[in-house]
C-alpha cells in the first residue's frame, strides 16, 4: 500500500479484518439481537455513587458505619422488595438532671482553729513576760531571733545551695538584741558590725567555692531578723516601755487582722499578684482602716501624752510597712519556692512567717512613738 491509500475510502467488498468474522467479545447490534435477548434482561440495581477514597477519610468511615449494622449481631431484614426494611429507632432516655453543685466556701488555706489557738497561747506569754519582768521579755525576742535564723538559713541552704554561718548568727543576733536594751541604738550598731565582721570570718574555715553569696546571705540575715527586732527592745526601755510594744504588737495584729477580714469578704482587685496572690487592695484598705482607728485608741489610752490624731498617722505606717514587710517574705518564700519557712507552729507555719509584718514595723514605730512622745 502506497502514501496515497492513507484516508481514501475503502473499496466496494472489502471490509478489512471483519470478514473473518465478529470480534470475539463484541456485543452484537441491531433489532434482531435485541429482540432474541429482551427476556433474559432485568433491570440493574441503582447504587449510589461512592466518593472515592482520597478525601476525608473520617467521611467515607462516617458513611460505611452508617449504612451497615451497628452491631456484628443485627441483622437486617429485607422487605418485600428486597430492600432492608429500616425499623423506627426508639427514643432515647432523657437523662437524669443531676442536682447542681454546691458552692465552694472561701477557705483561708490554713487549719484556722490551730492557727487561732497557737495565735492566743503566743500572746499570753508574750503578755506574761511584758508586764512582769522586762529582761525576760527580752529572753523572748532573743529566743524568737535565733529561732528565726535557723528557720530562714535552713531554707536557704535547702533551696538554693546557700550556706549562711549560723553559729555566729544566732550569737550576734542575741547579742544584737541584748546590747539594744542596754546600751540603745549605738549598742544595737556595734552588735550588728561585729556580727557581720564574723561572719566574713568563721566563712573562712570553709572552701572559697560559694563564699561571696554565702557571706552576703549572711550579713542580709543579720540585718533583716536580729537587727530589725532589737528596735523592739529598745522600746521597752522607755518608762512606759511595756505599753509602746503592747502598742506595736496590738496595730500589727490589728492591721493583719483588717487585711485579712475585709480582703477575705470584698476582695476582688489584686494588690501584687505576681509576689503574693492573695493580698488585695480592698484588703491593704481594711489594714489601713483597721490599724488607724486602733491606733487612735492606743495612743489616746496606752501612751501617756499621746493624742488620737497621732495615732492615726501611727496607724497608717504600721499598716503601710506591716504590708511591705508580709510582701518582702512572701518575694523571699516565692524565690525559694516553698508556702512557709517552717512547721514550729500550727496553723501558722514557722517562726518567721509571723515575724514577717513585726520586723520592718518596729524600727518606725519606735522612731515615730520617740517623735512624738520622746524616748523616756
Amino acid at each position: 500500500m502506497n502514501d496515497s491509500s492513507w484516508g481514501a475510502p475503502p473499496q466496494a467488498g472489502y471490509w478489512g479484518p471483519s470478514e473473518q468474522g465478529p470480534v470475539q467479545g463484541a456485543a452484537p447490534a441491531g433489532p434482531a439481537y435485541d429482540a432474541h435477548n429482551a427476556q433474559q434482561t432485568r433491570p440493574m440495581p441503582i447504587v449510589p455513587d461512592v466518593p472515592a477514597h482520597g478525601g476525608d477519610q473520617d467521611d467515607d468511615r462516617g458513611a460505611a458505619r452508617l449504612s451497615g449494622p451497628l452491631f456484628r449481631d443485627d441483622t437486617p431484614s429485607t422487605g418485600s422488595l428486597g430492600t432492608p426494611s429500616q425499623k423506627p429507632q426508639e427514643p432515647m432516655p432523657s437523662p437524669v438532671p443531676q442536682p447542681a453543685p454546691a458552692p465552694q466556701k472561701k477557705s483561708a488555706g490554713r487549719d484556722l482553729g490551730a492557727a487561732i489557738g497557737v495565735g492566743v497561747g503566743l500572746g499570753a506569754v508574750i503578755v506574761a513576760s511584758l508586764f512582769v519582768v522586762k529582761a525576760v521579755f527580752v529572753g523572748v525576742i532573743a529566743v524568737a531571733v535565733v529561732v528565726g535564723l535557723w528557720e530562714l538559713t535552713s531554707r536557704l541552704e535547702e533551696r538554693k545551695g546557700i550556706k549562711a554561718p549560723l553559729v555566729p548568727l544566732a550569737v550576734g543576733g542575741a547579742a544584737m538584741v541584748v546590747s539594744g536594751y542596754v546600751r540603745g541604738a549605738e549598742g544595737a550598731w556595734v552588735a550588728m558590725a561585729l556580727t557581720a565582721l564574723a561572719v566574713l570570718v568563721w566563712r573562712m574555715t570553709e572552701p572559697p567555692e560559694g563564699y561571696l553569696k554565702d557571706v552576703t546571705a549572711g550579713v542580709f540575715a543579720a540585718f533583716y531578723v536580729p537587727f530589725l527586732a532589737t528596735f523592739v527592745a529598745m522600746m521597752l526601755t522607755a518608762d512606759d516601755g511595756p505599753r509602746r510594744v503592747l502598742t506595736f504588737l496590738l496595730l500589727t495584729v490589728v492591721s493583719d487582722t483588717g487585711a485579712y477580714a475585709i480582703g477575705w469578704r470584698f476582695g476582688k482587685h489584686k494588690l501584687a499578684p505576681r509576689i503574693s496572690p492573695g493580698k488585695t487592695r480592698e484588703g491593704l484598705f481594711g489594714a489601713v482602716t483597721f490599724a488607724m482607728v486602733g491606733g487612735a485608741l492606743c495612743m489616746q489610752y496606752l501612751i501617756e501624752g499621746g493624742t488620737w490624731w497621732q495615732g492615726l498617722i501611727l496607724g497608717f505606717a504600721v499598716a503601710a510597712t506591716a504590708t511591705l514587710g508580709d510582701l518582702g517574705e512572701s518575694m523571699i518564700k516565692r524565690d525559694l519556692g516553698i508556702k512557709d519557712m517552717g512547721t514550729l507552729l500550727p496553723g501558722h507555719g514557722g517562726i518567721m512567717d509571723r515575724l514577717d509584718s513585726l520586723l520592718p514595723t518596729a524600727p518606725v514605730v519606735w522612731l515615730l512613738l520617740v517623735l512624738f512622745v520622746g524616748s523616756g
